[in-house]
C-alpha cells in the first residue's frame, strides 16, 4: 500500500492529532497516510484518534527522535 506522508515535525499538542484528522478528512476510505511527528504527546493522541474516528493503525515506530505513525482510513460515516 503507498502511503501519503504527512510531515508535523516542530509541532505540539494539540496540533499533529489536528492536522491528522484533517488530513484522513480529505482521503477516501482504504488511502492511507503516513504520519511523521516530534511531539510525544502524539504517541498518546494519535492512536486514541484513530480509535475514536474508526481508522486502521498499523504501527508506531520511532527513527531517530521522530515517531511514524502509518494509518488507514476507515469508513467514516458522514465523511
Amino acid at each position: 500500500m503507498d502511503f501519503k506522508q504527512l510531515d508535523l515535525k516542530g509541532l505540539n499538542c494539540p496540533l499533529p492529532v489536528m492536522k491528522a484528522r484533517r488530513a484522513l478528512a480529505r482521503m477516501r476510505a482504504g488511502e492511507g497516510l503516513e504520519v511523521h511527528a516530534t511531539d510525544p504527546m502524539a504517541q498518546i493522541d494519535i492512536p486514541h484518534m484513530c480509535n475514536q474516528d474508526g481508522h486502521t493503525l498499523h504501527g508506531v515506530e520511532t527513527q531517530q527522535d521522530i515517531l511514524v505513525f502509518r494509518i488507514t482510513r476507515g469508513a467514516v460515516e458522514g465523511a
